[in-house]
């Protein structure tokens, strides 16, 4: 394979405990999956499960696996969410209505006489 026909990309993947980037060359039309599987990433953390279920991106922007990567392309590797921040903020708020959090009266001057 000349020069020519690879381009370098770079796989990219974190836990809480560990953080790792993988540099490597593909060939040119190379995919996503085709890099993920090509670093040897997989071998290193089996936890990752290549499916339709992998969440994936390019630079922060979630990407299928089956994109084209580009030359200087850095493949994320996304965990999946332990809980959806959405959800989470949802709970958040009724919790604040049923504790009676946010609707009292601003500036109230119970129990200060004058």
């Amino acid at each position: 394979m000349d020069a020519d026909d690879t381009i370098p990309v770079e796989v990219a993947y974190a836990t809480p405990a560990h953080q790792l980037i993988l540099s490597l060359v593909v060939p040119v039309g190379a995919c996503i999956e085709d890099a993920i599987k090509q670093s040897g990433i997989l071998q290193r953390f089996p936890e990752i499960e290549m499916d339709h279920a992998l969440r994936v991106g390019v630079f922060g922007k979630l990407a299928k696996l089956n994109s084209p990567l580009r030359a200087g392309d850095r493949v994320e590797i996304y965990r999946p969410l332990i809980a959806d921040p959405k959800e989470v903020r949802r709970q958040r708020a009724a919790e604040g209505k049923r504790m009676g959090k946010g609707g009292g009266k601003s500036g109230s001057q119970e129990g200060v006489s004058g």
